[in-house]
C-alpha cells in the first residue's frame, strides 16, 4: 500500500495494490506494518459502517480529549468527497481543509491522525462507507464543526445538501472553545 501525504501534515491518501482477474479483484485494506512504516503506532479498536443517499453531507465530526481518534476511511460502494479540517491550534495549516474523492472504483482511502474534524458528502446515488477508529466513540467528548462554515469555504460538490439537524447546529470554527481544539 502506498501512502501519499496531503497538504495537511497527519492526513494521508492510501492507495492499495489491486489484484484483478476474470473473477473480479482483491485488495488489502489494512496492514499494521504499513502504519509503522509511517512512524504511526496506531491500534484500531472500533469499526464503523454507514450507508447514505446522494447529496447527504455527514460532518464535520471529531472526538475531543482522550477520545481523539485516528481514522482510516474507505468506500465499499459508490463515491464520496471526503473532507478533513485541521483543528490543531499550533499548526501552520489550522483551519485549512483537504478534500479527496474516494470510491469503490479508485479504491483510495484516507488516513487521518488526531487533531482533525472529518466529514463527507455522497456523490453517487448511494455510498457505503467503512472506517476504522483508534478510540471508542464517547458521546460526552463528541464535537462538531459547522459543515458550511464560510471561513472554511468547502465545496461539498452537491447541489442540494441533505444535512442532519445535529450537523446544522454545530459551531463555526471561530466559535470553538480552546478546550475543544487540539
Amino acid at each position: 500500500m502506498k501512502f501519499q501525504p496531503t497538504d495537511l501534515e497527519g492526513v494521508y491518501i492510501a492507495e492499495p495494490e489491486v489484484y484483478r482477474d476474470e473473477r473480479g479483484y482483491f485488495l488489502e485494506t489494512y496492514r499494521e506494518m504499513h502504519l509503522r512504516d509511517l512512524n504511526l503506532d496506531i491500534k484500531f479498536v472500533q469499526d464503523n459502517f454507514s450507508v447514505s443517499n446522494k447529496g447527504v453531507v455527514r460532518g464535520l465530526h471529531y472526538q475531543a480529549g482522550e477520545a481523539a481518534q485516528y481514522k482510516l476511511i474507505m468506500v465499499c460502494s459508490g463515491e464520496i468527497l471526503d473532507v478533513v479540517v485541521d483543528l490543531r491550534r499550533e499548526s501552520s495549516t489550522f483551519g485549512r481543509h483537504v478534500s479527496v474523492r474516494i470510491s469503490e472504483e479508485n479504491h483510495k482511502m484516507v488516513l487521518i491522525t488526531d487533531g482533525f474534524a472529518h466529514g463527507f458528502s455522497v456523490l453517487s446515488e448511494k455510498a457505503a462507507v467503512y472506517y476504522k477508529c483508534s478510540s471508542y466513540y464517547n458521546p460526552e467528548l463528541e464535537r462538531g464543526l459547522q459543515w458550511n462554515d464560510p471561513e472554511l469555504d468547502i465545496d461539498w460538490m452537491v447541489s442540494d445538501p441533505v444535512v442532519s439537524i445535529k450537523d446544522q447546529s454545530q459551531p463555526l470554527l471561530r466559535d470553538l472553545s480552546q478546550k475543544d481544539l487540539f
